[in-house]
């Protein structure tokens, strides 16, 4: 989704206490199963693990924890992000999450949560990239492809803080997922991927030199989970969210993700 981030970089390990005693205070929804719509196109916040098939990340973490101290079953399905929004306005799921920036303009159509993460963007860019250095030389190079997801936070920010603000840029490829624009980027489809610091770290670990991110932090980000307008799962979703704050849950999981977490190995 340089970023969010104040992860607790000396964090050896966290004994966390029994389950009783962070719930204690908390909602309990009694069993109840809530659909929970993801994309499974960001890493490390959820995506599919190479070596086993299955659906893993941050955000899976995070809902499986926030699933127990709030007793609810868990149900999670699979959409694409252009769809993912109004799906979930629509009531055909409870949740959505998928590193959804906090907007005013998609707060006309979902409720959100209280932030769980904080994200800036980047230009994810081949590892052997010296056309460009930053923002400003990018724009400069008028031959430069932009590879972006329609509706996005990146997409957004290549229009309008890179590029000239027209929408219609030629120069902005549209791809249907994140995992797409920086296939496109390896194969030289096109020339830089803007993405937070998390899913841009997670691409370069994995990458072996082949991706590296480059200039200054482009923007700052919340993110947090969807609701239909309405819904009565908000309040219970962002008491938990404030329990995993305070007891240093989000602190783990940022260690176990972002620091420890190597894609491909």
């Amino acid at each position: 989704m340089a970023f969010r981030r104040s992860f607790l970089l000396g964090l050896t390990a966290l004994v966390l206490a029994p389950f009783a005693s962070f719930a204690a205070d908390l909602p309990n929804l009694n069993g109840k199963t809530v659909v929970v719509v993801t994309e499974n196109a960001y890493p490390p916040l959820q995506f599919i693990d190479p070596k086993t098939g299955k659906a893993i990340g941050w955000e899976y973490d995070a809902m499986n924890e926030i699933a127990k101290r709030l007793n609810f079953k868990v149900e999670y399905q699979n959409t694409s992000w252009d769809a993912m929004i109004q799906a979930v306005s629509d009531g055909q799921y409870n949740i959505g999450m998928t590193g959804i920036t906090i907007k005013e303009d998609r707060k006309q159509k979902v409720d959100f949560s209280d932030p769980y993460m904080r994200s800036q963007q980047f230009m994810l860019v081949r590892g052997d990239e010296k056309r460009f250095t930053d923002a400003k030389s990018f724009a400069a190079f008028k031959d430069g492809l932009v590879g972006a997801q329609p509706g996005t936070t990146p997409f957004y920010t290549a229009v309008y803080e890179i590029l000239d603000g027209n929408e219609q840029n030629p120069r902005i490829k549209l791809f249907e997922t994140f995992g797409a624009t920086v296939q496109a980027l390896k194969t030289g489809d096109v020339d830089v991927v803007l993405t937070d610091g998390t899913a841009g770290k997670g691409y370069v670990d994995a990458s072996n030199g082949a991706l590296k991110l480059i200039g200054d932090p482009l923007g700052t980000e919340d993110f947090g989970f969807i609701f239909q307008k309405g819904s009565d799962l908000v309040a219970p979703i962002n008491a938990a969210i404030a329990s995993l704050k305070a007891d240093g849950t989000f602190d783990a999981l940022n260690k176990k993700w972002f620091l420890d977490y190597k894609m491909g190995q």
